[in-house]
């Protein structure tokens, strides 16, 4: 019988090591798994490879992780805003590293990831410091940057519902980078909202088949804070 509901969100992370590379879904705190970040955060990992849309909010969820000393780098578009105090403070101190990537590249490169693409070019950064010592190649009259897949050892996203067998529907925006990381990760771990039985998710509504997904978690939902 396959069941890939674990019963708590610490037996869900158990076994993510050190120096791990993780993509964490969300747009801001918008499908942000920050239940799962919590209990990575228990586990005082370090060394860690970050892969998100951005470096967080606050001093909750991502910005917790950075702040708990569990990243070494961080792979986002994103990373500085009104409250990413914690980014901004370790990144001017050399805590942590940053490769910054244009929005629809990071989306473009974890897909060819999940695709199992070798790499693309896109001409998103071209002529700008973003593509110095990459590969620039004239298609059609138009310059492209040669960019490589995203890969990563686990991928960590929130979904509304689920099933035991890892099927996932997302609640509207919440979706954003949690289906294409799903595809690129070797082990997906996914938050939901609620459990429920097979059979009961229309197969129309489904966004993240199970088959994409490793492991999966009944989070009750908390209110964010104010800050958010």
């Amino acid at each position: 019988m396959i069941n890939k509901q674990r019963e708590s969100l610490d037996a869900a992370v158990a076994d993510i090591p050190d120096g791990a590379v993780i993509m964490v879904g969300g747009f801001g705190p918008a499908g942000q798994p920050s239940e799962l970040l919590d209990a990575l955060i228990a586990r005082k990992l370090k060394g860690l490879t970050l892969i998100s849309n951005n470096a967080g909010n606050g001093d909750y969820g991502l910005a917790a992780l950075l702040k708990a000393g569990c990243v070494r780098k961080v792979v986002c578009s994103f990373p500085r805003q009104v409250d990413s105090w914690v980014f901004d403070e370790l990144y001017r101190k050399g805590d942590v590293e940053l490769e910054l990537v244009p929005q629809g590249n990071l989306a473009a490169r974890i897909q060819a990831g999940g695709a199992g693409l070798g790499a693309i070019f896109t001409p998103t950064g071209y002529g700008t410091l973003l593509a110095e010592g990459k590969e620039i190649r004239e298609i059609n009259g138009k310059h492209y940057v040669l960019e490589m897949p995203l890969h990563a050892d686990y991928a960590l996203i929130k979904a509304l519902r689920g099933d035991r067998w890892g099927n996932l529907v997302y609640d509207k925006t919440g979706r954003n980078f949690g289906p294409i990381m799903a595809t690129a990760a070797r082990c997906t771990i996914a938050q939901v909202s609620e459990m429920v039985p097979l059979g009961e998710l229309d197969p129309e509504t489904v966004v993240t088949p199970g088959i994409f997904v490793q492991r999966l978690v009944e989070v009750t939902p908390t209110r964010l804070p104010l800050s958010a």
